[in-house]
């Protein structure tokens, strides 16, 4: 898949940061989700998954039930960003956004209510 070459950092307060791609899985909303940031959130946690709320209300685009390890997708119902850490999977359809490229073993350091801030690269 080509990228959207836009590129974000994740950075999870006193852990560490990663590096995260869109690509073009969704389009729609990876552009509508880029144009929210800069971001800042307050982690959950489900299973090996961290997710967040988003201020982003926007309907499913190509929703898919399954995820793997550096996944970050869009979950509608939330609403909230999603990053797959693990063998975890989504509870429902989601819609991925791209894919963290540099970092993902900080996300098994990450517990709910770590701040997590979303900047562009």
């Amino acid at each position: 898949m080509e990228s959207f070459l836009k590129s974000f950092e994740i950075v999870v307060r006193g852990k560490g940061k990663a590096r995260a791609e869109l690509d073009q899985r969704n389009p729609r909303t990876s552009e509508a989700f880029f144009e929210l940031l800069p971001l800042e959130a307050s982690a959950m946690i489900w299973g090996e998954e961290v997710y967040f709320d988003i201020p982003l209300q926007t309907d499913d685009e190509n929703p898919n039930s399954s995820a793997e390890p550096g996944d970050i997708s869009y979950w509608s119902p939330g609403p909230a960003l999603c990053i797959f850490f693990g063998r975890t999977q989504p509870v429902s359809g989601v819609n991925h956004l791209g894919r963290v490229r540099e970092g993902l073993g900080i996300f098994k350091e990450v517990r709910a209510g770590d701040r997590i801030i979303l900047n562009r690269l």
